[in-house]
């Protein structure tokens, strides 16, 4: 039987140094700090790893090195990449590596038909041993499928189990009301809607360690049956995560800042980058302060 990942799962920032070089130590102190909150997995190469402004070498070498860090959390990596060939290669390593599942990121060249996009993804999916998701976000990627499309996907590929959503909680609801008895779905975008995600049947989150405490706070009082109390811790976070989600840019930038000064890690941009501002900084600084009292 398959494996179904629910529950909440915290995407790595990529971190770099004054050189804009990848941080092992910085990388590794993230997941450290990861583990101790105890999530139900970890992702990477995600949106929020800036995987557009990362080489191939380092991708397989964030893969490498989240799979020596994440104890026993599972492992998933998103998969990108402009070519049948080069996705395939890029999952195969993963898979050597330890990840126990995937997510497809539909191809970033042009913009094209949704069987392209499902021929191309059946031709990546068929050939892996491991489960897979598609990463559904139109806002971020200006592509998706739509819920036929992906039930035609499962239909095509077994492995094909999962959907990483970036929608909103009512599209969300028209994705779990025609795919939901097919594939397991989950939202990211920072945990926005959280609540009514959970109303829609969502059964977790993908989202960047600045809100992590928060999501997972609010998705505990919710499994619990005390829905006043998760209410309130997801509007304890709403504002940091409102903040840090205008768009990718200031998730990376301010997101990472709010989630560095909650560790002390010092956080450097890759060029090209949306630089911080003071009045931006004060604001994550704060952020960051409220997050960690909300705890």
């Amino acid at each position: 039987m398959v494996k179904r990942f629910k529950g909440i799962h915290a995407v790595l920032f990529a971190l770099f140094d004054a050189n804009e070089e990848l941080d092992r130590f910085a990388m590794a102190s993230q997941m450290a700090w990861i583990r101790q909150a105890s999530p139900d997995g970890v992702i990477v190469l995600g949106l929020a790893t800036e995987v557009g402004k990362l080489s191939e070498t380092e991708k397989r070498q964030i893969i490498d090195w989240a799979a020596q860090d994440r104890g026993d959390l599972p492992l998933g990596v998103t998969v990108t990449g402009n070519s049948v060939a080069e996705q395939k290669s890029l999952a195969a390593h993963a898979t050597a590596a330890g990840a126990d599942w995937l997510i497809l990121q539909p191809p970033l060249a042009g913009n094209y038909a949704p069987n392209e996009y499902i021929n191309f993804m059946t031709r990546v999916g068929s050939d892996l041993s491991l489960p897979f998701a598609v990463q559904n976000a139109p806002q971020y990627l200006g592509r998706s499928l739509s819920s036929d499309d992906l039930n035609r996907l499962a239909d095509n590929c077994p492995g094909f189990t999962h959907v990483k959503a970036e929608v909103s909680a009512g599209d969300l609801a028209n994705l779990i009301a025609v795919s939901g008895d097919k594939l397991t779905v989950l939202n990211g975008r920072g945990g926005l809607e959280m609540t009514d995600c959970l109303r829609a049947g969502c059964e977790g989150f993908i989202v960047a360690p600045d809100v992590l405490s928060g999501v997972m706070n609010c998705l505990k009082h919710w499994r619990s049956g005390d829905e006043a109390s998760a209410e309130k811790a997801y509007a304890s976070f709403l504002p940091a995560a409102t903040f840090a989600m205008q768009s990718l840019e200031y998730l990376v930038c301010y997101g990472k800042r709010i989630f560095g000064f909650q560790t002390g890690i010092t956080i450097y941009d890759r060029a090209p980058a949306l630089r911080p501002t003071e009045a931006g900084l004060a604001y994550a600084r704060g952020w960051a302060e409220r997050n960690s009292a909300g705890k």
